[in-house]
């Protein structure tokens, strides 16, 4: 381990024990699994004190993990350019709870915060403006929930009639194709519907 993260996560460690729950160093990088609770105290640490002089918020995404009781792990990226080094910090949440802001401590989370509002659903608190930021405003879901599905709930088109943009729910005008994923040309093994199965013998006979 480089010594300057080892002397960080020691750092850490020793100061915020009751909030870390693990830690981890890969790919030259340390990551920490924190405390929801924790988050605006240790990123203030990270930022301020002068151990750390993490001072460039890089990014806030998340990871959905629909099996886990904490369903979302949002994921902070800091970087030290001081110390050229980089932290993770790692918070998992459950899907209905709230996740304190960071923007009064990095201005440039408001962005990366509502970008993963608008896919994830996490919601923050005492977020200046808790809104979608990449969907329309009349979007439904969240599209990197491992449950969204791939073709969405709505779909807008431009309606020549009415000489306006106009939401209809998604209509499907025929299943997916089920493949057997040996080959993209190849059909699926498995048995079809019955009435799909009777169309396409009607065909061949005519």
């Amino acid at each position: 381990m480089d010594e300057a993260l080892k002397e960080l996560n020691d750092f850490l460690i020793l100061n915020y024990s009751d909030d870390i729950i693990s830690s981890d160093f890969s790919y030259k990088q340390l990551s920490i699994f924190v405390n929801v609770s924790a988050i605006q105290e240790i990123t203030s640490a990270l930022k301020l004190n002068p151990i750390c002089q993490f001072r460039t918020l890089v990014d806030i995404t998340a990871v959905d993990y629909p099996e886990e009781e904490s369903r979302f792990h949002i994921v902070y990226h800091y970087l030290s350019m001081h110390q050229n080094i980089r932290i993770r910090l790692k918070v998992p949440v459950q899907e209905t709870e709230l996740v304190p802001s960071i923007t009064n401590l990095f201005p440039a989370a408001n962005w990366f915060e509502r970008e993963v509002f608008d896919m994830y659903g996490i919601l923050f608190s005492d977020h200046p403006d808790m809104r979608r930021l990449l969907t329309d405003y009349g979007f439904q879901g969240h599209p990197l929930r491992k449950d969204f599905p791939t073709t969405g709930y709505i779909e807008l088109r431009y309606d020549q009639e009415k000489k306006k943009v106009v939401y209809e729910p998604v209509k499907l005008n025929q299943e997916y194709r089920r493949f057997d994923f040996m080959s993209p040309w190849e059909g699926s093994e498995i048995d079809l519907p019955v009435q799909l199965v009777n169309d396409e013998e009607d065909t061949r006979d005519v």
